[in-house]
């Protein structure tokens, strides 16, 4: 349950039917969703919720993309610090030593603040690297101001594998996710891929909430009202986006 919704219901939820329950839950973070709305009023208004087929994920992707290219440099560079600050609001990002990020692309929310102040308090940052020989496999290469880049296949730049220090998966304390679209329970839309839930599906196994913890960072437009998960999703332990916080407890 979202960490809010709980503090909201407090113990009163276990007098009540799980039925009711969940349309209390139901409520209350359509409730939270109205109030953010009125407080940020270039929020879109419209949250878009469509049956998860493979053409409709298509038709969501193009429009969440387009809506995240459409703001400005301006407002993509003050969504960057607004994220870097709700970031360092969390005690489990700020404990952490090994963060891995990512290169933002076609609008993504930039991380590359993030980045420099990892630098600064001595954190280690990683970027992720296509496995030369794994489909939908990721590396993680240590990511230094220094670090000389090369385009991927996709036009992504990442380091390049073979000189770069490399980290398993299971061995990174935070890994920030881009989105292309998410919901409030942690849902993921990504660009269809598979590259993250491939590489971190040995987290489906665990039978404990442990790290790395794996936090989806978005631009507050992106988020959809539900979006359905297949079995193969490997969920967010939370959404961060220059606007608000989303726990979501597994």
């Amino acid at each position: 349950m979202n960490h809010w919704v709980q503090g909201q219901l407090g113990c009163g939820i276990s007098g009540v039917s799980r039925f009711k329950s969940r349309k209390i839950i139901q409520i209350l973070v359509a409730c939270r969703k109205t109030s953010a709305m009125a407080l940020h009023p270039h929020h879109p208004s419209a949250i878009i919720s469509l049956m998860q087929t493979t053409d409709s994920r298509q038709q969501l992707r193009t429009e969440l993309r387009a809506r995240r290219r459409a703001l400005t440099p301006d407002q993509q560079a003050q969504a960057s610090q607004w994220l870097l600050r709700k970031l360092m609001s969390l005690p489990l990002f700020m404990r952490s030593q090994h963060v891995a990020l990512y290169w933002a692309m076609d609008g993504e929310i930039d991380v590359a603040p993030v980045a420099t102040q990892l630098w600064k308090m001595g954190k280690h940052c990683y970027l992720p690297v296509l496995h030369p020989q794994h489909k939908r496999q990721l590396w993680f290469a240590e990511y230094l101001p220094s670090t000389q880049l090369k385009l991927n296949k996709f036009k992504i730049p990442e380091p390049d594998h073979r000189n770069a220090q490399k980290l398993p998966a299971h061995l990174l304390d935070v890994v920030l996710v881009p989105l292309v679209g998410f919901d409030a329970t942690g849902a993921r839309l990504g660009m269809g891929g598979g590259f993250y839930d491939t590489t971190f599906a040995f987290k489906q196994k665990q039978k404990s909430i442990s790290k790395p913890w794996l936090l989806g960072v978005a631009h507050a437009c992106q988020q959809m009202d539900k979006l359905e998960t297949a079995e193969w999703d490997v969920a967010l332990h939370g959404v961060v986006t220059d606007e608000a916080i989303f726990l979501c407890a597994k």
